[in-house]
């Protein structure tokens, strides 16, 4: 979309001009009235800041004010009544009606209101009155239902504690609300931390507590009393309690019993724990509208089976489940006249369309602070992204942006909810509400509030509110910021998977990386068998390699699909197959619950072979030590399990030391498997002969791309790169002689590179070339190309990647052996975004071995290398890089006549030259492109904006088989 502003002679015309396949006219149209309406703004302010104009022109004004018009008086509005006396009325209609039901046990309306009122006054004369806050520890049982009615009807708060909770966890609870009263159940007592407040046990206080009163008893308490505290987790690691009142319950009940159509004919599941809110609405609007609410034990509301039973049993009209619980059943054998609302978390379009067929299907949404819900949306049979609807009634929501300003339909913002269901604030916690409860600036009310949801969502243009993610939900790995709901988003979009959730784990301490764990997409009769058989796949050995071909989805599949979408580094390094997401007891994923994927086996990409003779056993145990990865397979990929370039090194070093056999490096890139390692090792002999040319990506259809390595010598560098270009872009690397201890390295560029065109030809040997290479190797591809043009033949790109001109600053034999290994050593820090410090005054005094152990320390203590790599490598990789620097200085340019493309990163060496073009500008006579990459000098090298370049640089692979026809033809 492009804005084109036009000058006339007293007035500006504008002209949008934008791809009908992204937006459509009224959107635009709404864009224009917000821009007009800025416009206007700045003219009649002009010392007023940017951020405090509004953008909201009057008709986007007064339709947004329409839609939080949600203002009606309820019954309880009018009465000046609270839930609990409402339950009381519905006991009037229908006293002998079931209430409750658990397991073969049932109370009437009549019974549970008797035993609720006995309760009740019991608790008065504990002292029990408004605010004072009772705590509930039970099981599921009709005792549950009857101590929280009766705590209401005591004119008191609830406080329920869930008894599976660690016990820190309960104390804490029982410390910060200082219940006073205590209800529980006797096999509960022993199992509770030490507390002050006085016990009563709903089972054997029994007998005393029925001799209380069964009237109604009479209580002062008014809707802006307490109903309830619930506790949720809280961001400094103690949960928080959040203070609902009887003003926000009653609007909830008396919403949701409207929008479900629940009615005394209904049967409602009780599903969510007693801790969590989503129970509230459960209860209360069953027990408010002549319903049956059903409870079960919670091996019967185990999401699978047992609960598809428990619902066809009971004949369940209305559930209330998460998307994640939700997902693992089939729509096809649920109960027929099912309603179903969905609530929690993000519920998918695939999930929706699946439910939503034949049956009722609504998408709820409201953190604890809001009462449990405030916006719901009904969902059709429809594809596209459930939104989570409109405020309910006497419930207004906001979208704001950081300045508190209403942000135009469309745009994303941070929801911001009022009315009647906010909640008071946080109990002990005057800090936190007053951050997190604000005054309402669009409410003439007294006191009116906002809470601030840190949800991002946007206004749809029918005024339905589509929810986004949360605002604070990022990690950072390796220095990339991520958001792991776009990769959750991507990672779902793939046809075979059903629910995924990534997480950042960090083991050991120091390694983050990202991890995947997936549900796959099994339908119908299969989801039983099928499910199993993905899961324990991963799991089998050689010996039962035929059950292979019934593996649904693989790690490698969802890496393939994941690299489509996403840049390198927020794909998965690993990726683990589940037959369900662990949940909590409120039905929410249970992200620590996930397990780790080094003991899963689930993560690889082909079945876990374990190692089958001494020397494959031995390998397993160097590449655990590397990669600080167990257990390792015979066939995993040493670069996919978060290998790099110097863990190559380190590897090697010790593949050395235990075997006695001194491999080249281009070895592990070309054999990354123990499995093919073994097979080299045990016939060394039969090791491919050394090379210079390593074809780190050889499979594609487009023309090769040949770079050449810098003044280290090794082409590891360049394996991101040729990642981020693509499976369909061939890439070949070439490295140095020496770097194997073998050969001598060369020291003049002329001879390099006349070493590498052969190379290259064995491969292509016709142009046109495309070639390139970072510092070091830019030079040397820029003599490749002299040579090559100088044999007739056409070099299609030659790009230098942030490579330097060789200037007559510092020649070898100016400077001394401490500062050329200063100098290696900052290279091999570089390498991996280290800072290795080594300076000339702390190497000048020592002998050579003495300055290499010197570097090796330094090295050991950030972690670059691992402390069993010896000299001996050390000293060959020096030796390479002490000779390629006395090429690069030895060496004399002269003038080219083809094109160059210089890409140089952003963060310049100003020390080394000014001139914006490295020194190349003067000897381009083909002309010379260049382009600006993010990054300094070691990162470019592994930016996914230089792989973009190059893929624009570079022929796509028709253009390019027609060139080379046409160069046969000749």
């Amino acid at each position: 979309m492009t804005l084109e502003m036009i000058e006339a002679r007293e007035a500006l015309f504008g002209v949008f001009k934008y791809n009908t396949d992204l937006f459509d006219e009224a959107t635009i149209a709404r864009m224009v009235e917000n821009f007009q309406t800025l416009l206007e703004s700045l003219v009649i302010n002009p010392e007023q800041r940017l951020s405090d104009l509004p953008l909201l022109g009057a008709i986007e004004q007064r339709l947004l004010e329409s839609w939080n018009d949600t203002q009606t008086i309820s019954s309880l509005d009018e009465r000046r009544i609270c839930i609990h006396q409402l339950f009381e009325a519905q006991v009037e209609q229908t006293p002998d009606a079931v209430a409750v039901v658990f397991e073969n046990q049932q109370l009437t309306y009549r019974e549970l209101n008797t035993r609720a009122n006995q309760l009740a006054h019991y608790l008065q004369t504990l002292g029990v009155e408004p605010e004072v806050l009772v705590g509930i520890c039970v099981e599921r049982s009709l005792e549950m239902v009857v101590g929280i009615l009766g705590v209401l009807k005591s004119s008191g708060a609830y406080v329920p504690l869930d008894s599976a909770y660690p016990k820190e966890r309960l104390a804490y609870m029982l410390l910060d609300s200082q219940v006073p009263v205590l209800l529980t159940q006797q096999k509960l007592v022993a199992l509770l931390p030490e507390h002050q407040a006085h016990v009563v046990c709903l089972d054997t206080d029994w007998e005393v507590i029925s001799e209380e009163s069964d009237k109604n008893p009479i209580n002062s308490v008014e809707p802006e009393n307490l109903s309830y505290v619930i506790y949720t987790s809280g961001s400094t690691g103690k949960p928080k309690g959040v203070l609902v009142t009887h003003q926000g319950l009653g609007n909830l009940a008396e919403v949701q019993i409207q929008t479900f159509d629940i009615h005394p004919d209904s049967r409602v599941l009780q599903f969510a724990s007693l801790s969590f809110d989503a129970s509230v609405g459960e209860i209360f609007t069953a027990l408010c509208s002549g319903a049956r609410l059903y409870l079960a034990t919670s091996d019967s509301l185990l999401p699978g089976l047992a609960l598809m039973h428990l619902m066809h049993k009971q004949a369940i009209t209305h559930v209330l489940l998460p998307p994640s619980a939700l997902s693992v059943l089939s729509p096809n054998e649920s109960p027929s006249g099912l309603t179903i609302i969905v609530a929690g978390e993000s519920c998918s379009a695939d999930l929706m369309v699946q439910w939503s067929k034949r049956r009722r299907f609504f998408n709820a949404y409201g953190p604890t602070e809001s009462t449990v819900c405030a916006t719901i949306a009904e969902c059709t049979n429809i594809s596209r992204k459930p939104h989570i609807g409109r405020p309910i009634a006497n419930i207004q929501v906001y979208i704001l942006d950081r300045h508190l300003q209403p942000v135009p339909i469309g745009v994303p913002g941070e929801l911001h909810i009022g009315g009647a269901g906010l909640a008071r604030g946080y109990l002990n916690r005057p800090d936190l509400t007053e951050e997190k409860f604000i005054p309402n600036p669009f409410s003439t009310e007294r006191g009116a509030r906002l809470y601030k949801t840190g949800d991002l969502c946007r206004y749809l243009a029918d005024g339905n509110i589509e929810f986004l993610g949360r605002l604070d939900h990022q990690v950072k790995i390796r220095g990339f910021r991520i958001e792991l709901g776009e990769i959750e988003a991507v990672l779902s979009q793939h046809p075979q998977v059903r629910e995924t959730v990534v997480i950042a784990r960090e083991e050991p301490p120091g390694n983050k990386r990202l991890v995947a764990y997936v549900v796959p997409n099994i339908t119908g009769e299969d989801k039983s068998t099928g499910a199993q058989e993905q899961v324990h796949i991963n799991n089998l050995v050689d010996n039962l390699d035929e059950h292979s071909p019934h593996l649904l989805i693989s790690p490698s599949q969802l890496r393939r699909f994941l690299k489509q979408y996403l840049p390198e580094y927020m794909v998965p390094s690993a990726f683990v197959i589940l037959d369900a997401l662990p949940l909590m007891p409120n039905g929410k994923v249970d992200r620590r619950a996930l397990p780790a994927p080094d003991t899963s086996r689930r993560e690889l990409e082909e079945g876990f072979v374990p190692p089958r003779d001494p020397l494959e056993l031995q390998l397993t145990q160097i590449w655990s030590a590397v990669l600080d990865v167990h257990p390792v397979g015979v066939q995993d990929n040493f670069f996919d399990k978060g290998g790099h370039s110097l863990l190559a090194v380190c590897l090697m070093a010790q593949m050395q030391q235990q075997f006695g056999q001194n491999l080249p490096l281009s070895t592990l890139l070309q054999n990354p498997t123990i499995e093919q390692l073994a097979i080299i090792l045990r016939n060394h002999s039969d090791a491919p002969a050394w090379s210079p040319l390593i074809a780190i990506q050889p499979g594609g259809d487009q023309p090769p791309f040949f770079c050449i390595h810098p003044v280290g010598g090794s082409v590891f560098c360049y394996a991101d790169l040729a990642a981020h270009l693509g499976r369909e872009q061939p890439f070949y690397g070439l490295q140095s002689p020496g770097l194997d201890g073998e050969q001598e390295p060369l020291n003049r560029i002329e001879d390099m590179a006349a070493y590498y065109v052969a190379a290259v030809q064995t491969i292509q040997p016709q142009g046109p070339y495309h070639i390139g290479g970072w510092s070091l190797g830019g030079v040397v591809a820029f003599e490749m190309a002299q040579q090559l043009h100088g044999c007739g033949h056409e070099v299609a790109l030659l790009a230098l990647i942030d490579s330097y001109a060789p200037i007559a600053i510092y020649k070898p034999e100016q400077m001394s052996q401490a500062m050329l290994l200063s100098s290696f050593a900052k290279d091999l820090g570089g390498l991996l975004g280290q800072e290795l410090s080594v300076s000339v005054e702390q190497l000048q005094p020592l002998e050579l071995d003495a300055q290499l152990n010197h570097i090796l320390e330094q090295a050991n203590r950030v972690n670059l290398l691992l402390p069993e790599v010896g000299l001996q490598q050390l000293r060959q990789l020096f030796r390479v890089f002490q000779s390629n620097l006395e090429a690069m200085y030895r060496y004399r340019l002269q003038p080219y006549s083809g094109r160059m493309t210089l890409l140089c990163a952003s963060e310049q060496v100003v020390a080394v030259t000014p001139d914006p073009n490295h020194g190349w500008g003067e000897l381009a006579f083909g002309g010379l492109e260049t382009h600006t990459i993010p990054g300094n000098h070691y990162t470019i090298v592994r930016s996914q904006v230089l792989a973009e370049l190059l893929k624009n640089l570079l022929p796509v692979g028709e253009i390019y088989e027609r060139n080379q026809r046409l160069h046969r033809l000749e």
